[in-house]
């Protein structure tokens, strides 16, 4: 691993101070440099859309992405074995119910803002959170990683973190790993890893309590996601994916929130939608550069449940097509 981190730093086909930081296609100059990197990164090695230790994405560019999902989403790997079919590869988008009315974020920041005067349920440090993302190999095909992860601190600082593979889409049934660089069939439930880790006290986001007035949250999130200008909608989206993976937001929190995401430009009501974990929500979209991005939202108290990112355009270079799921995350108490 620490080989190929060396080749990121040297490659940096993101620099911080670049145009096309966060979300947008790369330059010429940055895809020249990522495709030397993925030259460079040895045979069998797999790239992992995924969480990095601190709860942020290791987002090289939506142009990575591309590469990594090469027929992902028309592929059902298959690994040979006794017992019930896996799970399919890639997961269908989230739909919006046609006989739905949208819902306006401003009248859901209302209802949040009710909901907060009971003062229940209350912020909690830690998350409940499954997700799925793909997976990329230059001499393999993409897997995937449907995994559900618990993470709970103590009263002494420390917290311990607990993923296991899971895939909401079939209970029951064997979930798809590729731990050690070697595709197979795991057990639903199955620990991927359980640890616990010493006591840590930070005062920086995003470890420190988010804060309930929109203009500090605003700068709570810019900071937590390290922006260095106030976020667009679709670093926004990516600062609460960030918030929502460290901390359990109570009423008075997710009321701030949806105040905050009701002022987003660009952020639209599209409907009503069932989410992965059966739960029914109103999907609010975000169309960038090439994706869009699904937020889902308790109607009632304006709690996020979940934030799902699809492609829009097609690039039958990479297998891509419009529709296409990237990722999601579905966020739980």
């Amino acid at each position: 691993m620490a080989d190929e981190l060396e080749l990121l730093r040297r490659a940096d086909p993101m620099p911080v101070d670049g145009p096309h930081y966060g979300d947008g296609p790369l330059d010429h100059n940055a895809e020249r440099r990522l495709a030397e990197l993925l030259r460079q990164r040895p045979a069998g090695r797999r790239t992992w859309l995924r969480r990095t230790a601190a709860g942020h994405r290791a987002r090289l560019a939506w142009g990575l992405v591309a590469a990594a999902v090469v027929t992902a989403v028309t592929l059902a790997l298959v690994v040979s074995g006794p017992g019930t079919p896996p799970a399919v590869a890639a997961p269908r988008p989230l739909v919006v119910r046609a006989d739905s009315t949208p819902v306006p974020l401003k009248v859901l920041a209302e209802r949040a803002a009710a909901a907060a005067d009971g003062g229940a349920p209350e912020l909690r440090k830690g998350t409940h959170v499954q997700s799925w993302s793909m997976g990329m190999s230059d001499d393999e095909p993409p897997v995937t990683l449907p995994e559900e992860r618990v993470v709970r601190w103590k009263a002494d600082g420390s917290h311990t973190e607990l993923v296991v593979a899971t895939d909401p889409r079939h209970p029951g049934r064997p979930v798809l790993r590729d731990d050690g660089g070697d595709p197979h069939l795991v057990e639903d439930g199955h620990v991927i890893s359980r640890q616990t880790y010493p006591p840590s006290w930070s005062d920086a986001p995003p470890e420190s309590p988010p804060p309930h007035d929109v203009a500090r949250l605003r700068a709570y999130l810019q900071e937590a996601a390290s922006l260095r200008t106030a976020p667009d909608t679709g670093e926004l989206l990516d600062a609460v994916d960030v918030l929502l993976d460290h901390w359990t937001l109570g009423a008075r929190e997710s009321a701030t929130l949806a105040r905050l995401l009701a002022g987003a430009e660009g952020l639209r009501p599209v409907g009503q939608v069932t989410d992965r974990l059966g739960r029914r929500g109103q999907a609010y979209v975000y169309e960038g550069s090439g994706t869009r991005r699904m937020l889902i939202m308790d109607p009632a108290t304006g709690a996020v449940l979940g934030l799902e990112t699809t492609f829009t355009k097609a690039d039958p270079e990479y297998g891509v097509r419009a529709g296409d799921v990237m990722d999601y995350s579905a966020w739980m108490r």
